[in-house]
């Protein structure tokens, strides 16, 4: 019972590990209630992320922006431009696919501290040239849930000599304006018939989830930035 084998994990493992931890919040009592939430907690599962997104209803439309949009102007008597644009420098966006673990027979592949094991955590994608939409604020905002919440995080960083994949993550962020970090499970022979995962990484996946969509905003709150 340690793995989970089985065609197009990528990317239904993180389909469903979505709609569980929003369901399990949703149907959350007392102080971490819907009803007593400030905020609008969103998942998104979009069509034609392997062939490039961009269709109708791919994350390169506008499909994801329009509908928040809509649901600002739900909260509002008089469509106000300036609360909508505070409301997205306020949100956070979790693109989560699957990542690449690290291969017995091909260990070389990886950097030597951005191996991911199956198991042991989801993983935090970075790329300098934004393949990945991790950045610094978002990349310590998931690191601090994780933290208070003791759950295990990997670190993936593409080789200098590698070409590096791209998701949906930096599409959202460019068409909405938000925040966004790139997540994923680790795996291994992504795209084949039997693609293999590690069973842990489910529970470990819906409890970050869980705690982005109970605490992200008391962390967001919290951040002072400072600069020159």
């Amino acid at each position: 019972n340690e793995f989970l084998v089985g065609s197009r994990l990528d990317n239904l493992a993180s389909c469903y590990v979505a709609i569980e931890a929003l369901t399990e919040c949703a149907t959350a009592t007392g102080a971490k209630s819907l009803d007593n939430d400030d905020g609008v907690n969103i998942i998104a599962l979009f069509d034609h992320e392997e062939v490039g997104s961009s269709s109708n209803t791919g994350a390169g439309s506008p499909i994801m922006r329009d509908a928040v949009t809509r649901i600002s102007n739900c909260f509002m008597a008089n469509e106000d431009s300036e609360v909508f644009k505070v409301a997205l420098s306020k949100s956070m966006i979790f693109s989560v696919d699957m990542a690449h673990a690290i291969h017995p027979n091909y260990a070389s592949k990886h950097e030597k501290q951005h191996s991911p094991q199956m198991n042991k955590g989801v993983v935090i994608k970075s790329n300098a040239n934004q393949r990945y939409a991790t950045t610094g604020v978002t990349g310590f905002i998931t690191r601090e849930l994780a933290r208070r919440a003791s759950i295990p995080i990997q670190e993936f960083v593409v080789r200098n000599d590698c070409p590096c994949g791209s998701t949906i993550g930096p599409k959202i962020s460019e068409n909405t304006g938000i925040r966004a970090i790139d997540l994923g499970l680790p795996q291994l022979s992504m795209h084949s018939i039997r693609e293999m995962s590690g069973v842990n990484d489910l529970v470990t996946a819906r409890e970050l989830f869980v705690a982005f969509f109970k605490d992200f905003s008391k962390i967001d709150e919290s951040l002072k930035l400072t600069g020159k």
